[in-house]
């Protein structure tokens, strides 16, 4: 019998009629006698079993076809969520893809709020070497200064380099460190925290590598007076110093970066993974682990960024650490290795991700 698209039989079940019963067999022969005569000796028990039939595939298929298409048209976003909400338009990217730029857009955002406190740090570092025979300056004197001489917009000198450089510095970090991590898997797939340290250092050495022109930029221009755009900084740092000028203090920041990434990425790791499996995906969790993450790793490797920001100067009298750090504690105190570590503490909180 068929239905709508469904296909009844039924088939007789062999061996159900075996009793030895004669009045059962009596009454079997009598019904098949009077009703199923023509169904060639059926019995009374038989199974019924629901198939598709072969005639509707087709129309099966359309129906497919209509609710695939419907499905493409739900997750394609409408002109009026695109205008409320402009990332939208991630939904029509791969996941991998759109976690990635949401994590850079994240990432330019946050170092465009953070900027002020960037360039004041920035400038507590290097007032000592830019004033020749001048002491250090405090947190309240560096942004006395910049609103002085440049005004509002002295806070964000410098921050059009930074923004540009940490897509290609984040995506370089992320990539190389889940390679490294493959590399110094053991035979069971797990990661000892040695190989987390080593994965992480090899990463920020890898991604500061390949940035660190921009990185030098940046400071040029946030520091240095005169200068007004990236343009102007690199052709003059080509011209006066030549290209070997973009990686001034390249030394230092190798040897800084990598006990701060792997610190970082190491206590990050092992901090999560320390927690209960229902706090692991939450957003706060992975905010306040970054940040103390962040934190315990700067405290570490400070000193060496005071270092390579006074080497990337124009005219630096250090030619290497073992020059600098002597240097600096003599003209500043100890206390100098660590000017501008306020601010950078401040912004640690809304640029950790």
């Amino acid at each position: 019998m068929r239905g709508e698209g469904v296909l009844l039989s039924w088939r007789s079940i062999p061996g159900l009629c075996d009793d030895e019963s004669a009045e059962i067999h009596r009454w079997n022969r009598a019904r098949r006698r009077k009703t199923m005569v023509s169904r060639g000796g059926a019995t009374l028990f038989a199974s019924v079993s629901l198939a598709p039939d072969g005639n509707n595939n087709s129309d099966d298929k359309i129906q497919k076809g209509a609710e695939e298409e419907r499905d493409i048209q739900e997750a394609f976003p409408r002109a009026e969520q695109l205008i409320k909400h402009p990332l939208a338009l991630l939904a029509l990217f791969p996941k991998d893809l759109a976690l990635f730029s949401a994590g850079a857009i994240a990432g330019a955002l946050s170092k465009t709020l953070t900027a002020p406190l960037d360039r004041v740090k920035l400038l507590m570092q290097t007032h000592g070497l830019r004033a020749s025979g001048s002491k250090g300056i405090g947190l309240l004197e560096a942004i006395t200064l910049i609103h002085k001489e440049e005004g509002i917009k002295g806070y964000w000198k410098g921050n059009l380099p930074q923004v540009i450089r940490i897509i290609p510095y984040s995506a370089v970090q992320l990539f190389a460190y889940e390679i490294y991590k493959k590399i110094l898997r053991n035979e069971d797939g797990d990661l000892s925290v040695i190989g987390r340290l080593i994965a992480g250092a090899c990463a920020g050495m890898t991604s500061t590598l390949v940035t660190y022109p921009l990185d030098v930029l940046r400071l040029r221009l946030a520091v240095e007076p005169g200068c007004r755009t990236m343009s102007q900084v690199a052709f003059n740092m080509l011209r006066e110093e030549g290209i070997a000028s973009f990686y001034c203090g390249l030394g230092p920041s190798l040897i800084g970066i990598a006990p701060y990434i792997a610190v970082n990425f190491c206590i990050f790791d092992l901090m999560k993974k320390s927690l209960p499996e229902k706090y692991q995906k939450r957003p706060e969790t992975s905010l306040a682990t970054a940040l103390v993450s962040a934190t315990v790793a700067t405290l570490m490797c400070y000193p060496l960024d005071t270092v390579r920001r006074q080497m990337q100067m124009k005219g630096s009298p250090f030619n290497s650490v073992f020059d600098a750090l002597p240097g600096i504690v003599e003209r500043d105190g100890f206390l100098g290795l660590y000017r501008g570590f306020v601010p950078n503490a401040l912004k640690s909180l809304p640029s950790s991700r």
